[in-house]
């Protein structure tokens, strides 16, 4: 009887796998990717905030309102729109669900009253008066 010997591939090749320089130019291509990605996935945070700002500055615009029309005239601070600070019997607050929001960056929004306008704004990233891109003034 004859006895087929069966040849098993690997038997003689060298072990498959990576080679140390495969390993390396993979890594090489990955960190060349994130570090262009990542800028656009940062400027779409910083734009997010921005937009949240442009979004609590009107619905605290338009609890403002409310608060004119209810009482008269603005009131003195934005704590007005939570608590009756002007005594009339017409507050009809609070004006917002919640607390006065921070901005997204964690700093209370910039409220002044010059007779009968308002300016409400947030200072941005840096949360000072001033500055570009992210660090910019966002107002109503």
């Amino acid at each position: 009887m004859k006895h087929l010997h069966t040849h098993h591939p690997r038997a003689n090749s060298r072990s498959r796998g990576f080679t140390i320089i495969e390993l390396l130019i993979v890594m090489a291509i990955l960190g060349m990717l994130a570090v262009m990605v990542a800028p656009n996935l940062f400027n779409k945070a910083d734009g997010a905030r921005r937009d949240a700002a442009l979004s609590q500055i009107s619905a605290i615009g338009s609890a403002l309102a409310t608060h004119r029309l209810d009482v008269g005239e603005y009131p003195e601070e934005l704590e007005g729109l939570m608590v009756n600070t002007t005594g009339r019997s017409t507050w009809d607050g609070p004006y917002l669900n919640n607390d006065v929001p921070k901005d997204p960056w964690g700093n209370d929004y910039q409220y002044s009253l010059d007779g009968s306008e308002y300016t409400l704004m947030s200072f941005g990233g840096d949360g000072r008066s001033g500055g570009e891109d992210n660090d910019a003034d966002i107002s109503n």
